[in-house]
């Protein structure tokens, strides 16, 4: 059943549609194995290998975005890092290991969030219009798109960004000419999803994670009138909207 006021739904990709977070978690954990083993000798703790690869992790991403080299690199930045700390040797093969490992994290099978489906066919089916919205590499976006057919969806509203901010929200929201106050952003991200959204007077759902990557967790800076809804399940999406839907046409 088709609703009286067609809106337009921005989704976010990794961690609101498909499984993104975790595929990250566990090669983090291999990285942090090999760690153990490579500086047994020293005294260094998971948590300081942890905590410096975080700390460079977040920095990276403000300068160079989404790119796929960050992450791989961000693990060889702290091996060095230890690596000089405790004066012990720099070896190219085990810099060319870690490499590997974290662009292996690009290979995983790509994994729908529970209520995916269900949810984009109620959305089209109420008559709203949805568009699709990530930040990384065109290619390797494009491959997980593809593989989750989800252009059946979005057709050609699927915009994919290096960087993912206020200005990028912004300028997808003023060149679709969207109505903001019929206008939505879904996403897990409080810096890259909700705060633009929010800055731009439009809608949010946030979509709460269990475990969250540190980049994505900031103090929201709030404007006056804001709409904010957190939710952990995909599939309360629609009925979110069709609910404030029927406020709008009762006011």
């Amino acid at each position: 059943m088709k609703s009286n006021v067609k809106q337009q739904i921005i989704f976010d990709l990794d961690d609101t549609l498909i499984h993104c977070n975790k595929y990250f978690n566990l090669t983090l954990g291999a990285f942090l194995e090999l760690m153990q083993e490579w500086f047994c000798d020293y005294q260094i703790t998971v948590e300081d290998i942890r905590n410096k690869q975080m700390e460079i992790d977040v920095s990276g991403v403000a300068i160079f975005g989404f790119a796929s080299q960050h992450f791989p690199q961000s693990l060889i930045d702290t091996y060095v890092y230890f690596s000089k700390k405790v004066n012990r040797p720099i070896n190219t093969n085990e810099q060319a290991q870690l490499q590997k490992l974290g662009m292996s994290v690009y290979d995983q099978e790509i994994e729908a969030y529970p209520g995916m489906v269900e949810t984009l066919e109620c959305l089209v089916d109420q008559g709203h219009t949805l568009h699709l919205y990530t930040g990384g590499e065109q290619m390797i976006q494009q491959r997980k798109i593809d593989q989750m057919k989800l252009g059946e969806y979005f057709e050609d509203r699927i915009y994919i960004t290096r960087h993912k901010n206020i200005e990028a929200f912004e300028k997808i929201v003023s060149e679709g000419q969207m109505d903001r106050k019929n206008t939505w952003m879904i996403g897990n991200s409080l810096r890259t999803d909700i705060e633009p959204a929010l800055t731009a007077g439009v809608h949010a759902i946030y979509i709460e994670q269990d475990m969250e990557w540190k980049y994505n967790l900031i103090e929201l800076n709030k404007p006056e009138n804001y709409s904010l809804y957190t939710i952990k399940d995909l599939t309360h999406v629609p009925k979110i909207i069709s609910e404030y839907i029927k406020q709008q046409t009762h006011l």
